[in-house]
């Protein structure tokens, strides 16, 4: 499905959309197989919250372990990006699991900005190797190894 139109004219701030509007919209299995992963590894379900933010505003899905955020997810014609925040008390480590990302998420951190609230890496899921970057990297968010 290729959508023209916009996520957030779509769906305005009366109208959340279900999830099977979103999983239309996005229309990706990178997305299916990322929202697999967050329940399986984390027990974590999507919660669709509105926003207004100026940089992203409309209907985004947000996953959390317990009550730490996990990851947000803005949804885009036929993909999703999602926010992967890295704490600066994560950043050492975040190093070293960067060793085994790609070169474009390497490049991706080394240019996004640290600030006392972390680095938010904006990461559009558009190939399998990207998938297994946000993985690698949730995994540091959360604290360790998935559940089993």
């Amino acid at each position: 499905m290729t959508n023209t139109t916009n996520w957030a004219q779509l769906f305005p701030m009366d109208r959340q959309p279900s999830l099977e509007e979103l999983d239309r919209y996005a229309d990706s299995p990178l997305w299916q197989s990322l929202r697999a992963y967050l329940k399986e590894a984390y027990g974590a379900e999507p919660r669709m919250e509105y926003s207004r933010c100026g940089l992203e505003p409309g209907w985004n899905v947000k996953f959390k372990k317990g009550s730490k955020a996990l990851t947000t997810v803005y949804l885009r014609p036929g993909y999703v990006t999602a926010m992967v925040s890295v704490a600066p008390k994560d950043e050492a480590a975040a190093e070293g699991v960067l060793l085994t990302c790609t070169e474009a998420t390497r490049t991706l951190y080394r240019r996004t900005a640290s600030s006392k609230m972390g680095r938010w890496l904006m990461m559009d899921l558009t190939s399998p190797e990207v998938l297994e970057d946000v993985k690698a990297l949730l995994r540091l968010r959360a604290g360790g190894a998935p559940k089993k």
